[in-house]
This record gives structure tokens, sequence and C-alpha cells, in this order.
């Protein structure tokens, strides 16, 4: 795809997991790896705005160091790419409050964190971002917990509530965009047919029964940034609905998978392009066999 100047360059990623351990082995060095790698993508790609669709940590306390990682990611970005929007918000695993907390020093500035939903107005989850002269809205909805959600007398009043808390933030964006301007979705969530890694997923939203469809996001949507599920994919065939996955191995399962984040390329018409780009892997995950299941070669 030519970029040209109506083109904006996003790249998606999402489920960083900072402060993750395996098996009781710290993950810093692999993270520390992962983020260079990005600024280096991010430089590379000369991406326009970076997409960061929840999970920033692996629990709702992150550990000092964790948190050193992430403001030191923010920092880097500022400081070496002036004109980048990075634009987050909050997954299951983070607490809204601990992300949200640092957003008076960041007023201004092109960092954007929407730890959580509580509080805000529906246009406070609407943000610009431009090239040139084509501009795009980015709706950034945080994981939302069943307290966010509002009282409906539905089949599935959970499932039919997050879809009236994305209409009124669809809206606010539809408010303010002009003609032509793509709208641009994030969310952490789990949908209908997505494909789970075993062992490194919690369940959300009642426990994965309440899989969302993928019509609660219209047809005026250009692209989906989602997080949660930790193997890249499209979600419902709609290669414009997509989980760029985990950059990480998160459990023994992943061993093989090849990690990513994606490229997405949006024209004025509203089109998404997308390209995957496999994350370098800092630490193989080699399982060996038991004596009893093979042999001393095969073993050594």
């Amino acid at each position: 795809m030519d970029d040209g100047p109506d083109t904006l360059r996003l790249l998606h990623t999402s489920d960083w997991h900072l402060g993750h351990t395996l098996n009781e082995y710290e993950r810093d060095r692999e993270h520390a790896a992962f983020l260079a790698w990005l600024l280096d993508t991010i430089e590379a790609e000369r991406i326009d705005a970076l997409l960061i669709a929840g999970d920033v940590f692996e629990t709702s306390s992150p550990s000092a160091k964790a948190l050193e990682q992430w403001f030191r990611f923010l920092g880097t970005c500022s400081r070496r790419f002036p004109d980048l929007d990075v634009i987050a918000i909050g997954g299951n695993h983070d607490s809204a409050a601990r992300l949200d907390a640092p957003n008076a020093l960041l007023e201004g500035s092109r960092l954007r964190v929407v730890g959580g939903y509580a509080g805000r107005d529906k246009a406070d989850f609407v943000f610009p971002i431009a090239r040139g002269d084509l501009r795009a809205w980015v709706c950034a909805v945080p994981f939302l917990r069943p307290a966010d959600l509002p009282d409906v007398s539905a089949e599935d009043p959970l499932i039919e509530g997050v879809r009236r808390v994305y209409e009124g933030i669809f809206d606010a964006a539809r408010a303010v965009r002009g003609e032509g301007e793509p709208i641009i979705a994030m969310g952490h969530l789990y949908m209908v047919g997505g494909e789970i890694s075993a062992l490194s997923e919690r369940k959300v939203l009642g426990g994965n029964q309440h899989a969302l469809p993928a019509t609660i996001f219209p047809n005026d949507v250009a692209y989906v940034a989602l997080g949660h599920l930790h193997k890249a994919q499209s979600v419902g065939g709609s290669p414009h609905v997509r989980y760029a996955g985990s950059p990480l191995p998160l459990s023994t399962t992943e061993a093989s998978y090849t990690h990513q984040v994606l490229s997405v390329r949006i024209a004025r018409k509203g089109a998404a392009h997308v390209t995957p780009h496999h994350v370098p892997r800092t630490a193989d995950i080699v399982r060996i066999p038991t004596m009893g299941a093979a042999s001393p070669a095969e073993v050594l």
C-alpha cells in the first residue's frame, strides 16, 4: 500500500504484561528487548500513532521495575518521536486508578492513557490523530467491568450493556469528526469465536461465556484494535477487527507460536491494510523430555 499524504500509519500492540514471570523466571530482560525493538519499529515504519490495547501490566499492583519500564518507554517515545501519538487503554489485569494516576503530568502531551471507564464523559474517550490533511478519531475504550455498564433489560444485559457503552462513545466521535474522517476503535474484550491461549488468559465479563459479537462495531469504524486474547487473529472473518496478541509467550503452550505487532495503514476513505511484524524471540522455551519418555541422547 502506498503511503501517500492521505494515509495514517498505526501500530497496534497489546498485552505486554510487564512484570510477568513464567515458572518463577522474571521476564524483565525479554520485555526490555521487546520495547527497544518496538521503538526501532516505530522509527522504521514511520508510525503516526501507537495503540496499546490493554494489559500493560501483569498485575494490578506492578513492581517498581515494571512501572519503571512503562514510564521509561513513554518518556523515550516523547523525546525520540515528538510527533507520535501514543494511546493506551487499561485491561483486565491493570489497575485503572494506577494507570490513570500520572495523567495530570501527561496532560497536553501526545501520550494519552485511559485506565478506566468510571468518572469520564463519553467525549473523554475520543482522541484525534492526524497526518498532514488526514485526521482520524480514536475511540479508546478500556476494559469494562460489570459495574461500569448501564442497567438494561435484555436477554444478556452484560453484552447489551457493553454495546450501549460503545454506541455512546461512537456517537461522541461522530459529533466531532469531519466528512470522510475515519473512526478507529480500541477495546479489551473477549469476542465471539476468539481463539484463547491455554493457561495464560483470565476469564472476563462473567467468565468468557459472555463473548461479544463483532456487530458491536458498526460499519463506519475503519479499524478495531483489540486486546485480551494472546494470539493474533481477526474476529468473525472481519479483517479490520483484530487482536494483536501478546508480544511475548505468556505460557509454555505458546512455545512454538510466533508473536507479533500489527502495522495498520488507514486511507481517507477508511480502508485498512494490516501487516504483521514478528517480534524477535529473546529467550526460547525448550521442553526437555524425561528419561522415562526418551533416550539419554534425546534428553541431551
